[in-house]
């Protein structure tokens, strides 16, 4: 659908999180939209990311989650949008045009509970909970192991040794007090980052 629009050009599709990272930084857009399941590094965390490294580059979330968990990380990571997945091809090049001018864009329905106090003060906080704690590579790390897979899988990821792997694991759950990969699985599910 963006393709089809005349004045935009789409410069780079992506099909992991780390993908996305990279491409953001390879080409500069003036909008990176990005779904929050993605592999490798959700789009919560590829956000953050973006926002950090590319500060020209605004994130736009489109995603078919619309409960407050989700959009209040993604704002919190410095998306500038949030879009859900069933709007119709005209709220999709609104949102772009917008977010892509610096305004932000919610789809009303997630416009409608961000209007809760309660919302507004996590966002406000920035700390929301532990998860908040990690860094941007124990981020990464935690979203692989809860993925399943195994310090050397992540090693070869991430360009990383495999003690390196294992200091930053036991790092996460020493932040998190968590005890085992299968709680790491449970926060993970709990928090988004994987489903």
């Amino acid at each position: 659908m963006l393709e089809e629009c005349p004045d935009w050009q789409v410069v780079a599709e992506a099909s992991t999180g780390r993908d996305a990272v990279r491409l953001a930084l390879e080409h500069q857009p003036d909008v990176a939209v990005l779904d929050i399941g993605m592999p490798l590094l959700s789009g919560v965390e590829a956000t953050r990311q973006i926002a950090r490294h590319c500060p020209h580059t605004r994130v736009l979330i489109l995603s078919m989650y619309s409960n407050e968990a989700y959009v209040t990380q993604t704002l919190q990571a410095g998306a500038k949008g949030y879009l859900l997945k069933d709007a119709a091809h005209s709220e999709l090049t609104r949102a772009v045009t917008l977010v892509g001018e610096g305004k932000s864009y919610l789809s009303p329905a997630v416009a409608t509970f961000l209007h809760d106090e309660r919302v507004r003060s996590l966002v406000g906080r920035g700390v929301a909970d532990r998860y908040d704690l990690l860094s941007e590579r124990e981020r990464e790390i935690f979203q692989l192991v809860a993925e399943g897979r195994s310090n050397k899988e992540i090693a070869e990821v991430l360009c990383l040794a495999t003690s390196t792997v294992e200091t930053h694991r036991a790092h996460i759950m020493e932040k998190l007090n968590v005890h085992s990969a299968a709680e790491i699985v449970l926060y993970a599910v709990r928090k988004g980052v994987v489903h």
